[in-house]
């Protein structure tokens, strides 16, 4: 215990430094802003499967899974696989879990070959809207009698979707664990860089947190999280719950 304690003591000295450090800061919001439009988080997979995102949250929510030890974790947005697969991996790793991954379209080659994964013996699929009742009481069902539950967004990325997913889920996130919302970075980054997207600054998942922490108290903004990463895509979406 006394070197753990002695680790996050340096971490917390690590940290202040940065958020003293200006330069390195600026540099990491000018990464972020030129490695999104060439899609720079599409370089990387998980046990063979895409994962699309940065290295530096697949590290933050590693270090979540050890911590909590979650029963369960509840995933919206499957696409290629790569984080569910990621997800059940960590499960294995402590011995115990599920992954729950949800999507309104799974296509049928990504989930072949994720029922093809060897980590397969550790997820559920639901296909159908995050959003949708039917679905929510499915996940609900799912997370009955689960003592450690934790939860990502990273679906359709517009405010009322992710406010109205936050709603439905935040709930299922038990004390301690996190509710995390991906693509928070949106409405960092200037306009016009989703032009192929129904998101941008003013409609995405920052502004949906914004909404929530307005009238739930239950969850903080993990602010250490953002410090320490400084490249990321979910800049005050680490949300801890806190009772």
């Amino acid at each position: 215990m006394d070197e753990i304690r002695k680790f996050r003591s340096e971490c917390n000295n690590r940290i202040s430094s940065y958020e003293k450090n200006s330069r390195l800061k600026d540099a990491a919001a000018n990464f972020m802003v030129e490695s999104t439009l060439p899609k720079y988080s599409y370089n990387f997979t998980w046990l063979g499967r895409p994962i699309i995102q940065y290295p530096q949250d697949i590290i933050a929510i590693q270090e979540i899974i050890w911590e909590i030890k979650p029963d369960l974790i509840i995933e919206t947005g499957i696409a290629h696989g790569g984080s569910i697969i990621f997800y059940a991996s960590m499960m294995e790793l402590i011995g115990k879990g599920m992954v729950l991954g949800i999507d309104i379209d799974i296509r049928e080659h990504n989930r072949k070959v994720i029922e093809e994964h060897p980590m397969f013996k550790r997820i559920e699929m639901i296909e159908g809207s995050s959003i949708s009742d039917d679905v929510a009481e499915q996940v609900r069902t799912f997370a009955e009698n689960k003592e450690n539950v934790l939860v990502c967004l990273d679906s359709n990325h517009t405010h009322e979707h992710v406010l109205r997913e936050m709603e439905l889920y935040s709930p299922l996130v038990t004390k301690g664990s996190y509710l995390v919302v991906f693509d928070t970075i949106i409405e960092d980054l200037p306009n016009g860089m989703f032009p192929d997207r129904p998101w941008d600054k003013g409609n995405n998942p920052k502004t949906a947190v914004a909404e929530f922490l307005k009238t739930n108290k239950n969850f903080v903004v993990d602010t250490q999280m953002d410090n320490k990463l400084l490249i990321t895509v979910a800049p005050g979406g680490y949300l801890r719950r806190i009772k």
